[in-house]
C-alpha cells in the first residue's frame, strides 16, 4: 500500500506514527559440516574451486569475491581487503595460508592472459567511475585486473572500450549446485551456503559472535545471531525436559507400557 500511494498514485499518506510494519520470517540457513565442505570441494576444480575455498575461508559473498582485485590481495600480512561491500562498508578479512601457493600460480596465469591483452590493444578492465575519472589509465593496469576474469572480452558498447570483466555470478553458482549434485548431497547447495558455513564453525570453534559480524560485513548484530540457530546455542541449545525421564524412555524402548493403560 504504501509503494502504491509512493510511487504509483504519487500522494502522502501522512502519520505514520500508529503504523504496524510487518516484519519478515527468519530463515534458517543451509550449512555444510566440515566434512561436507570437503567432499563439496573435491568436486569443483580450476578456478571455480579456488573461488569456493576463498568463500569457506573468508566467508565472502560471491559478489564480493568475484570484484577483487590484484591489489586486493595482500600476501604480506595474509589479508584480503573487501574495498566496497554491501552497503558500501569496506573490511579486512584473512586470506587462507593454504590458498596462497594456488592463488599465486592462479595470478601468474591471469598476468599472461592480461599480457595478451596488452599486447592485442585490449587489456582494458571496467573500474568504478571516481577511479576512471580521476586516473584514466589504471584501466590498463595490472594491479586493477579482476582476479577472476571471465573468457570473453565485453565489446558492449555501454561500457565503454571492449573490456574485460570478472566472471559472471551464475557461472560460479551453476557449478557448485552441480558440484552438491554430484556429490549426493540432499540440501540445497548454493555458494552462498559457503559463507553460512564459515561464520556457523567459526562459532562453533568459541570466536566472539562480534568478531564473526565484522568479517562478515553485517551491519546489525542481529543479522549474525541467525547463526545461533544452527549451533548448540540459543533455542536449539535448550535441552528438552523429556530428555531427563530415562525411566520413561527405557520402558518405551522396550516397546511396553508398564502395565499400565494410556490415554
Amino acid at each position: 500500500m504504501l509503494f502504491l500511494y509512493r510511487h504509483v498514485l504519487r500522494r502522502e499518506l501522512g502519520s505514520l506514527d500508529g503504523l504496524v510494519w510487518a516484519k519478515r520470517g527468519i530463515r534458517i540457513p543451509v550449512v555444510l559440516s566440515r566434512d561436507e565442505v570437503v567432499r563439496l570441494l573435491e568436486q569443483l576444480g580450476g578456478a571455480i574451486r579456488l573461488i569456493a575455498l576463498i568463500l569457506y575461508g573468508a566467508g565472502l559473498r560471491l559478489t564480493e569475491c568475484l570484484e577483487l582485485r590484484v591489489k586486493d590481495l595482500d600476501f604480506e600480512r595474509h589479508q584480503i581487503v573487501i574495498r566496497a561491500g554491501k552497503g558500501g562498508k569496506g573490511r579486512a578479512v584473512p586470506l587462507l595460508r593454504v590458498a596462497v601457493d594456488a592463488l599465486r600460480a592462479h595470478l601468474a596465469d591471469v598476468k599472461r592472459l592480461h599480457d595478451r591483452d596488452v599486447a592485442s590493444g585490449l587489456g582494458r578492465v571496467v573500474l568504478p567511475t571516481a577511479v576512471e575519472e580521476k586516473y584514466p589509465s589504471a584501466a590498463s593496469e595490472w594491479r586493477w585486473q579482476f582476479i577472476f576474469p571471465a573468457a570473453r572480452i565485453c565489446r558492449d558498447p555501454r561500457w565503454g572500450p571492449p573490456s574485460r570483466f570478472h566472471l559472471h555470478e551464475s557461472a560460479v553458482q551453476r557449478a557448485v549446485t552441480k558440484a552438491g549434485r554430484r556429490a549426493g548431497f540432499e540440501k540445497r547447495i548454493s555458494s552462498h551456503c559457503l559463507r553460512h558455513s564459515f561464520a556457523t564453525h567459526l562459532l562453533e570453534n568459541g570466536a566472539d559472535i562480534r568478531t564473526v559480524q565484522e568479517l562478515l560485513g553485517h551491519r546489525d548484530v542481529s543479522t549474525t545471531m541467525i547463526y545461533t540457530h544452527v549451533l548448540n546455542r540459543g533455542p536449539l541449545g535448550v535441552q528438552s525436559p523429556v530428555d531427563g525421564l530415562s525411566g520413561v524412555l527405557d520402558t518405551l524402548r522396550g516397546g511396553g507400557t508398564g502395565g499400565k493403560r494410556i490415554g
